[in-house]
């Protein structure tokens, strides 16, 4: 571990694009402070829908062959993040995309929401006590909205950061080690109110129409929200990862699509919620930084808790 940086961060996502949308401006500013940015992502998305009609055979119906090009599509979505520790969960292809809730995909054979979950955790604990880190984001129980992808990745992650921390789990090697706090991505409604209503002002004809805020994984009252990460500096980056992911995303300026062609908002400002570990302040302010209060850990020069 002494060739590793002090401050080390890991995401847990289900498919290529996700770590983008969800956490691009939080992954390029930690990985531009010098921090260890780890990125897990579970499947290789191979049952998603492909947006240019010149890739449209890549698809799951067709020639199949999506997931091998969304492994490009990450690699070099995480060039533009300054990322280089980015995994496929088990190995690339180890789990299948499970496809939408209640199709016929989340049975298939391989499917990563038919994986057995100590399984499955066990390769992420390997990740864990290697990487060692203090911070883990993922999804909320619910996987943001739904998908049986997100919901397992969630329930991965949750029971391998147990795992790690288990001296009585010996599977793999390493250490045990306990990651001190564990982060869900969020997006407090009147954020992500005010973001559509500037969508709707500034480009209503970007995209033939505009998504709903609910449609926007991990909404919650602004009440649940304990941290934000202030990422406009690294709006750029964060847009040109998303680009990187040209079958699922198309980006107009600040706004986006995926392949239900309806606009929404791209959040530079990334938000969270604490759902293990301590709050890094002692009043009811939100953190500004997820490794505020980690002890032994110190904050990059200038940086706010």
């Amino acid at each position: 571990m002494k060739d590793l940086p002090a401050r080390r961060l890991l995401l847990v996502h289900a498919h290529p694009d996700d770590e983008s949308i969800n956490n691009g401006a939080t992954m390029a500013r930690y990985a531009a402070e010098g921090v260890h940015v780890a990125l897990v992502t579970c499947t290789l998305g191979e049952e998603g829908e492909v947006i240019p009609p010149d890739l449209a055979h890549l698809a799951a119906d067709r020639d199949d062959a999506l997931g091998a090009h969304r492994v490009g599509e990450l690699a070099a979505a995480m060039r533009e993040l300054g990322v280089t520790d980015h995994r496929f969960l088990g190995g690339p292809g180890r789990f299948r995309d499970s496809g939408m809730m209640g199709t016929e995909q989340n049975h298939r054979p391989g499917a990563f929401w038919d994986a057995d979950l100590d399984g499955a955790a066990g390769h992420l604990v390997e990740v864990i006590r290697s990487v060692r880190p203090q911070v883990l984001v993922t999804y909320d129980p619910d996987g943001g909205y739904g998908h049986p992808d997100h919901i397992q990745a969630h329930r991965v992650a949750m029971r391998a950061a147990e795992l790690a921390a288990d001296p009585a789990y010996g599977d793999g090697p390493g250490d045990p080690h306990t990651i001190a706090k564990i982060y869900w991505n969020r997006v407090p409604r009147s954020v992500a109110e005010e973001a559509f209503a500037r969508l709707r002002d500034a480009a209503p004809d970007a995209f033939p129409g505009i998504a709903a805020v609910d449609d926007v994984p991990g909404v919650v009252d602004d009440a649940e929200i304990t941290a934000e990460i202030d990422g406009s500096e690294y709006a750029a980056a964060k847009t040109a990862a998303m680009r990187a992911h040209a079958t699922q995303i198309a980006v107009e300026g600040p706004f986006f699509a995926l392949s239900n062609d309806l606009g929404q908002p791209v959040f530079t400002t990334e938000y969270y919620q604490l759902v293990r570990g301590a709050c890094g302040r002692d009043d009811d302010a939100r953190e500004h930084d997820l490794f505020a209060g980690v002890p032994d850990v110190a904050a990059a020069p200038g940086a706010q808790v």
